[in-house]
């Protein structure tokens, strides 16, 4: 293929977590119950907080669109991958797969910020629990969520019309489960400098800066915490933030993994199994986080199957 013709750019090639024709029955299986377990947990989350008036608080409204972003996330990578499983057809075409690099960056983008408006949120009531109400007010949750949005929409948009810029003219194949920007850009044979540049230079932004608001986020919290008096109450705020914290761990655990798998030369597969747990295991563990050590959850999800039980 010669370079700077793309328009003769047809498909790429998904290798897939492996060529084992014995393993595919089973990775099948095993991503296809992951993925259910996902939208599932992730739709009663939603269901769940819409339900129950107790639950219409900022906390629970920012809760709410993680979860819708975990669906959407998980959404963009996992069927396909299904697909290319069930019908033994490895191939993406390249407007396809320029559509999941872009989903594929716009909700991890979300995510981030997301969890950072989160602490921020568990900030304003440990720390101003008296003016929480009025901090915290509906205007300023939905513009939180809306600049979220904005920068997830318009930073993935950069990325993508810089790379529909690149030409291709060799091998297309991708040793990956799905369309990830470093490996489109290893196959690029044009300059692919400003991608890279700005690549990096949003990770810092949108990884760094929010990473270093959760923690200047629960410094105030701890602070505010060492000096509750009553050991009651330091358990009571300290509980409110468990859920949160377990996430946060567990997103930018695996993120920091897949960044440095994905940054230093290593093997492919411990590339793909560190975006499996970023990709696939984190969003189906948050519905089990959050309901489990979230007792307002907890409650809010046994008075909605007692509801349930008496309609039977």
């Amino acid at each position: 293929m010669e370079a700077g013709n793309k328009t003769e750019i047809f498909k790429f090639i998904l290798l897939g977590l492996s060529e084992d024709p014995q393993l595919q029955p089973f990775l099948f299986g095993l991503f296809l119950f992951m993925y259910l377990v996902t939208v599932l947990g992730n739709l009663l989350i939603i269901l769940v907080i819409s339900s129950d008036s107790h639950l219409h608080t900022p906390m629970y409204f920012f809760l709410s669109n993680l979860s819708l972003v975990d669906i959407c996330f998980t959404s963009t990578i996992v069927p396909k991958m299904l697909v290319s499983i069930c019908t033994e057809n490895k191939a993406i075409s390249y407007m396809n797969c320029l559509t999941q690099v872009y989903f594929s960056m716009v909700f991890p983008i979300l995510d981030t910020l997301l969890l950072t408006v989160m602490a921020y949120d568990r900030f304003v009531a440990i720390c101003h629990p008296l003016h929480y109400m009025i901090i915290m007010n509906p205007r300023l949750c939905g513009f939180l969520v809306f600049i979220t949005w904005f920068i997830g929409v318009m930073t993935s948009l950069l990325h993508i019309s810089l790379m529909m810029h690149l030409s291709f003219c060799r091998d297309l194949e991708i040793p990956h489960f799905f369309c990830e920007v470093t490996h489109i850009l290893k196959l690029a044979c044009s300059d692919t400098f400003l991608n890279t540049t700005l690549i990096y230079f949003m990770t810092g932004v949108l990884g760094v800066f929010p990473f270093w608001g959760i923690l200047f986020s629960y410094s105030k919290i701890a602070s505010s915490i060492r000096k509750i008096s009553s050991l009651r109450g330091k358990q009571k705020a300290i509980s409110t933030c468990g859920s949160h914290l377990s996430v946060v761990s567990l997103f930018y655990g695996t993120g920091v993994g897949v960044y440095f798998t994905s940054a230093v030369t290593y093997p492919s597969q411990k590339i793909i199994v560190a975006s499996v747990m970023y990709t696939v295991v984190t969003p189906m563990l948050n519905p089990f986080i959050y309901s489990l050590r979230n007792k307002d959850m907890k409650g809010a999800l046994e008075r909605l199957l007692c509801r349930a039980a008496s309609c039977l």
